[in-house]
This record gives structure tokens, C-alpha cells and sequence, in this order.
């Protein structure tokens, strides 16, 4: 009787450190569920992070970028403006060159002769008001 009560509390014993052993088992698969949660959720919020970081450097790299064409752009027009304004300037002062080269070779060709110069003298001093 004796062997068979030490059995059955040895059974009893086994049975109970099994079940001890579950209920850990069990505990401990539950901390890695919530460790694995925990992981994720903390996973989730850093790649959430790190998209906002993202778009933040595209976001600030594409208004750069759009100041700095701006910045071009302005620049490429102020200086065709002045392209365009010394060009003008050059044709004018080419322009005014050949004006008088040309009116020099009229009044060459025109007080070539000694009675056109007379002519021409006498006009311009019947136009001059003597005060």
C-alpha cells in the first residue's frame, strides 16, 4: 500500500510539475507574442518615421530645386535683357556710323564743285540770325 501511495504521489507530483511546466510553457509564449507585438508596433512606427523623413528630404529638395531654376531663370532673362539692350546700342552706333559716312559722301559728291560750295555757304549764312 505504502509503494502504491508513493506511486500515485510520485504520479501526482509528475502530473503537477507538468502542469507547472505548461502553465510556463504557456506564459512563456505569451511574452513572445507580446514581445513579437511589442516588435512590430515599434517596427511599424520607425518605418513610419522614416517615410516621414523621406518625403520630408524629397519635398525639401524639390523646393530647392524649383528655387534654384527660378534663381536660373531669372538670371538667364536680366542677362538677355542686357544682351538685347547692348545689341540695340550697337546697331544704333553702327547705324549712326553709316549715316554719317553716308551723308559725308553726299556732301562730298554734292560740294565737289566750287559753285555748290559758294551756293551752299551763302544759304547758310542767309539762315544765321546774327543778334
Amino acid at each position: 500500500m505504502k509503494s502504491l501511495k508513493e506511486r500515485e504521489n510520485s504520479i501526482d507530483d509528475a502530473l503537477k510539475a507538468a502542469e507547472k511546466a505548461r502553465e510556463e510553457m504557456s506564459q512563456l509564449i505569451f511574452n513572445n507574442e507580446q514581445l513579437i507585438k511589442e516588435a512590430k508596433e515599434e517596427r511599424d512606427l520607425m518605418l513610419r518615421d522614416a517615410r516621414k523623413i523621406r518625403d520630408n528630404i524629397i519635398n525639401e529638395a524639390k523646393t530647392k530645386a524649383e528655387e534654384e531654376a527660378n534663381r536660373i531663370i531669372e538670371t538667364a532673362k536680366e542677362n538677355i535683357h542686357y544682351e538685347k539692350m547692348a545689341a540695340i546700342t550697337d546697331l544704333k552706333n553702327q547705324l549712326a556710323i553709316l549715316s554719317i559716312e553716308i551723308a559725308e559722301k553726299i556732301l562730298k559728291e554734292e560740294l565737289s564743285k566750287s559753285e555748290r560750295q559758294k551756293e551752299l555757304v551763302k544759304k547758310l549764312l542767309n539762315e544765321i540770325n546774327f543778334n
